[in-house]
C-alpha cells in the first residue's frame, strides 16, 4: 500500500533503525518505546494482521522474532520479553500492517498492559540498533 507507513519503510522512503533484515521480514526499533531495544518485527509484504498470513510468512515472522528477543535480552540485559500482537481495532492494532512488538522486560516494570512511551532521539536508536545487529 502506498500510504503504509511500514511499507514506506521497506521501501527505504522512510527512515528506521534496522536491526534485522531477511527475505520476508524486517524488524526495527520503535520510535515510541516502552524500553529501549523495543523492536517491531514486520512482514515485508502488506499484510493487514495476523489472519492474512500464509504459513511461509507466519514462520519467517516468528523465526526472526526468536532471533531477535534472543538479542534484545542479551544487549538489553533484561529480565524477560513479552513478544505482543494485536490484531484490528477492537484487539488494539492502531498500525494495520502485521507486526510484533518485542518487549524487553524488567521486574516491576508495570509496562502492561499500556506502557509509558517515550521517543528517544535517531542517535540512541541508531546506537542501540547497532548493539543489537551486532548480537545478531
Amino acid at each position: 500500500m502506498d500510504d503504509c507507513v511500514f511499507c514506506r519503510i521497506v521501501r527505504g522512503e522512510l527512515p528506521a533503525s534496522k536491526v534485522y533484515e531477511d527475505e520476508h521480514t524486517l524488524a526495527f526499533l520503535n520510535i515510541v518505546a516502552a524500553h529501549p531495544g523495543h523492536v517491531l518485527v514486520i512482514a515485508k509484504p502488506h499484510v493487514e494482521n495476523l489472519y492474512g498470513l500464509d504459513d511461509t510468512l507466519a514462520a519467517a515472522v516468528f523465526q526472526a522474532t526468536t532471533r531477535v528477543a534472543r538479542a534484545v535480552k542479551e544487549v538489553t540485559g533484561c529480565d524477560g520479553t513479552t513478544i505482543f500482537q494485536a490484531n484490528e481495532v477492537a484487539g488494539g492494532q492502531t498500525v494495520f500492517h502485521f507486526h510484533l512488538h518485542v518487549l524487553p522486560r524488567f521486574t516491576d516494570d508495570k509496562l502492561l498492559p499500556f506502557w509509558q512511551a517515550s521517543a528517544p532521539p535517531r542517535e540512541a536508536l541508531d546506537e542501540m540498533a547497532a548493539r543489537l545487529r551486532a548480537a545478531l
